[in-house]
């Protein structure tokens, strides 16, 4: 496989952290939190690494001035969605070569094992787009992956948008992403803000890639502690006990 490239979302603020730091550098285990996304990647072989930064953007860049890695950083001026702070890293994607990741830099339970087998049921599989998804016994509030009577994607439908049969469906989207590139740029070139929010969302790739008649599928293989969000500072000692439990520590 040519060697894939990573964009992580850091962007964001944060705003129920009670904390002035930016949210990715919030911290677990004493460490802020996205160290652990990007520590998952390099693990699975990500070399180039894109950071798109945000909110106090100076502090996240110092933060991972002194990793050894390599990290490009990419400015959203606003933040106008998921879709949008990929738009953002066109230029720096249009050279990619190999696939392209996309993950929350609020995510640091990403497990490397699982992004190694996104990477590979890729290779196999060349689709435009693999979504890492997750068999969750109680998926309230969470996208489900719909799917057709043979079992392919069809699409993500949210929590609140969903029929009563979608909210018995228990495989849920965890915005984990694999794109080949062109195909990222093609979708990120259709993206529409016509929502309540008039934010651009990465999600809406997933429908525009599929009704275009492209190749999405959806793989079923992250683990149960890739499900632990950080929204509040609740949820951060939720997961700070869990990565301990785990041996992080």
């Amino acid at each position: 496989m040519t060697v894939p490239c990573a964009v992580v979302l850091a962007a964001g603020k944060g705003t129920r952290m009670k904390s002035d730091l930016p949210k990715v550098l919030c911290p677990v285990l004493g460490r802020p939190m996205i160290h652990f996304v990007l520590d998952a990647l390099e693990t699975a072989g990500v070399k180039k690494k894109i950071v798109v930064v945000g909110h106090q953007a100076d502090l996240v860049k110092q933060e991972l001035a002194n990793r050894d890695d390599t990290i490009e950083f990419v400015l959203q001026e606003e933040q106008l969605g998921t879709g949008h702070a990929v738009q953002v890293c066109k230029r720096e994607l249009s050279s990619v070569e190999g696939p392209t990741i996309v993950v929350a830099g609020d995510s640091p339970l990403i497990q490397p094992s699982s992004l190694v087998k996104l990477l590979d049921h890729f290779q196999s599989s060349q689709p435009s787009l693999l979504l890492g998804t997750l068999e969750k016994d109680d998926p309230t509030g969470l996208g489900r992956v719909v799917r057709d009577d043979a079992g392919q994607f069809t699409g993500i439908v949210e929590h609140k948008d969903a029929s009563e049969d979608q909210l018995k469906i228990k495989e849920v989207n965890m915005s984990t992403y694999l794109f080949n590139t062109p195909d990222l740029l093609w979708s990120l070139d259709q993206l529409k803000n016509n929502n309540a929010q008039a934010e651009y969302y990465l999600t809406d790739c997933a429908a525009l890639l599929h009704q275009s008649g492209r190749q999405v599928e959806a793989l079923a293989v992250l683990q149960e502690c890739e499900s632990l969000s950080i929204n509040n500072v609740d949820e951060l000692a939720l997961v700070d006990e869990k990565m301990r439990a785990m041996g992080y520590a």
